[in-house]
């Protein structure tokens, strides 16, 4: 039985998991999405209502009716002929996405994640409400395009709430990636309507912390690491000064677990990555859940035994 892994031809984690599959033994097709249609072939065919056939490229193939698990980390998009038209590619994509897409989706094999449960995850404001169904902690939060809405939550301490991306972060403009990082809110900030018209603003009550956690659930092993901040800027948003951060494992309030747990059966996922802020007191406040978490930055700053932990589950399997 063989682990598929969807993933980009650069990425050391992945590598590192791989790795980790031929230590066990397990066999492994590794390839991205990229490569479909014209260095991945499919071959698939319904009989009594289940999918058999291949899918393979010049060097290896795999029965679909073999695959045991799916990892699905971060794959390229398929990839097209650039003299088709733009219309028949995007209609190419559909196709494939569809397709290919849909005929891995329908096994009934271990996914991390499966597409699906992803789709329905993403969601930041199904998250919250989930989480707090599940007995986590949540942050009071507004999501408008209304100028005095967005005001009326500020109040008078506008210094006191934030403004975040639901989504990726990112921002390409002239061929530069800029990044919108969560920032504290200032007067000036909430003074003109278009700070909040243009499209679905959130503003989210500021949490005082005394730290932060990345909380990595990969199969039934939990990984808390604490993300200590040492600037101001990587305290109101710890990526934007990588710098300035120091990494520790730590233990997990047995009321965060059970509600970590409840949040995982909820979803169906077999792995993701929790954002938590600490508070002086002690109160844990989930921020958000990734269901596509990078593991080797956290791994080499702690040892964590997560790319270990993560081998584990895909060459066990479905049960």
């Amino acid at each position: 039985m063989t682990v598929l892994v969807l993933a980009r031809d650069f990425d050391p984690t992945a590598d590192a998991v791989v790795a980790a599959l031929a230590g066990r033994q397990v066999p492994v097709f590794r390839t991205d999405l990229a490569a479909f249609p014209r260095r991945l072939r499919l071959d698939a065919r319904l009989r009594c209502g289940r999918w058999t056939g291949h899918l393979g490229n010049d060097h290896h193939v795999v029965a679909l009716e073999d695959i045991r698990s799916i990892w699905q980390r971060n794959p390229g998009r398929y990839v097209f002929d650039e003299a088709l038209p733009a219309g028949q590619q995007e209609f190419c994509y559909t196709e494939a996405r569809l397709g290919l897409g849909g005929v891995l989706a329908s096994l009934d094999v271990l996914w991390a994640n499966h597409p699906n449960r992803c789709a329905d995850a993403i969601f930041k404001p199904y998250q919250w409400t989930l989480a707090a169904e599940c007995g986590l902690s949540v942050v009071d939060t507004v999501i408008t395009n209304d100028w005095e809405s967005a005001r009326r939550f500020a109040g008078d301490t506008p210094g006191e709430v934030i403004t975040k991306a639901l989504g990726p972060a990112g921002i390409t403009e002239h061929g530069q990636v800029k990044v919108a990082y969560t920032r504290r809110l200032s007067v000036e900030d909430l003074a003109e309507p278009q700070a909040v018209s243009a499209t679905a603003t959130t503003l989210q009550r500021f949490v005082p912390k005394a730290f932060e956690v990345r909380l990595t659930v990969i199969g039934q092993q939990t990984f808390p690491i604490a993300i200590h901040a040492s600037t101001e800027a990587a305290r109101t948003d710890w990526r934007s000064d990588p710098a300035a951060l120091r990494y520790e494992l730590v233990t997990m309030p047995g009321t965060v677990a059970e509600g970590v747990w409840r949040y995982m059966q909820r979803t169906n996922l077999a792995y993701a990555g929790f954002d938590f802020v600490v508070t002086p007191d002690g109160q844990w406040v989930m921020l958000e859940a990734n269901t596509g978490p990078q593991i080797g930055w956290l791994q080499a700053a702690t040892g964590a035994a997560m790319v270990r932990a993560m081998a584990i589950m895909l060459a066990k399997g479905a049960t």
